[in-house]
């Protein structure tokens, strides 16, 4: 039994996980239970054990100073809780840690023992994968789950992917097979720009996980960094040729795939999360937020100063991948736009960063 202290009675709780390394491209997902973590203030009440799950040769513990006095910051996995107010208050349970180095199946049994003795009533885990799609066109965001009956009342995809898979694979199907709703969300990453962060990336995500759980999270600056970052990558394709022409081939591709996105069900989502965004607070400002169905708010933006993203890979040097080349899996790498999620051998894989300190 798993003693929480100092936890409240938790209202309509869900819980929202995210892991640094195989399945989090350009940070995204990671970023973004950060985000929800910092907006809404969230409380740490519990850690797993480093010991347990990480190779310290693989993810290395840290040194700093506090006041003169040296400490050590672990790598491990973290939980916090965050109330979100309104008229219908709820709790999320936010996850987020690196994804581990070995006992993946004892790592998801911890933390689904955490869900039941909260009362966890659904787990989001979120995931960044890297895909031939095109930075300028709006992050495609799938939502998947291996569950028939989440699948026609939530509006996602039955996953039935087949191969290697990360953590976020893993426990999704561990809370399958215990008998909690479990989903996942993938946001593609464009593979020629793959480092990190990813800012438009992570604010798909969000705007995804708002949709699917009928909240309105602030964004913070997160709109502004999407546009920089934007504007940063434009003006560093312009200035290669190849890059420039391989991603017009991609567009023209997304273009052409996506030509019937103009639908009922898009427009009314649009429509939804705009209703919700109406009663902002004092300094957030409507919209500026990823859509299905347009990406005018990431065209311009003149006054930012924030730094420029990397350069991208070009498609012919060896980088990432090459055009039509999708990225493969293995030691290092993301998972490519064929490798979501579902049942894969629960060894250990990569894990990347080192934690931080909250």
């Amino acid at each position: 039994m798993i003693e929480l202290e100092g936890v409240p009675e938790l209202i309509d709780p869900v819980m929202v996980a995210a892991f640094e390394g195989w399945n989090d491209a350009g940070d995204a997902a990671s970023t973004a239970v950060a985000h929800l973590d910092r907006e809404w203030k969230g409380e740490v009440f519990a850690a797993l054990d480093a010991e347990d799950y990480y190779d310290f040769q693989v993810n290395r513990p840290t040194v700093w100073l506090d006041g003169g006095v040296r400490k050590i910051t672990w790598p491990t996995t973290r939980l916090s809780v965050v109330r979100i107010g309104g008229d219908q208050p709820r709790d999320l349970v936010l996850v987020r840690g690196i994804e581990p180095s070995m006992r993946w199946r004892s790592f998801c049994n911890e933390i689904l023992a955490f869900a039941h003795e909260l009362g966890v009533e659904m787990v989001v885990v979120l995931g960044a994968l890297l895909g031939d799609t095109p930075h300028t066109r709006p992050v495609p965001v799938s939502g998947v789950t291996s569950d028939p009956d989440l699948a026609r009342t939530m509006d996602l995809e039955e996953t039935r992917y087949e191969g290697p898979t990360g953590i976020v694979g893993i426990l999704q199907e561990a809370c399958t097979h215990a008998g909690v709703p479990a989903v996942s969300l993938w946001a593609a990453v464009p593979h020629y720009v793959s480092q990190p962060p990813n800012p438009k990336a992570t604010l798909a995500l969000l705007n995804r996980l708002e949709d699917l759980l009928g909240l309105r999270i602030p964004l913070g600056e997160l709109p502004e960094d999407a546009r920089a970052w934007q504007l940063g990558v434009d003006q560093l394709a312009a200035e290669d040729s190849e890059v420039a022409e391989y991603v017009q081939t991609l567009e023209e591709a997304r273009d052409t795939a996506e030509l019937p996105e103009a639908s009922g069900e898009a427009i009314a989502r649009e429509f939804e999360r705009y209703l919700r965004r109406r009663d902002v607070g004092p300094g957030q400002a409507p919209g500026g937020h990823a859509t299905e169905s347009g990406d005018a708010s990431y065209l311009r933006d003149t006054s930012s100063g924030r730094t420029r993203p990397p350069k991208p890979v070009r498609p012919d040097t060896g980088g990432e991948t090459g055009p039509g080349s999708p990225p493969t899996s293995g030691p290092g790498r993301q998972p490519s736009a064929d490798q979501e999620n579902e049942d894969g051998d629960d060894g250990p894989q990569d894990s990347s960063e080192e934690s931080s300190e909250d």
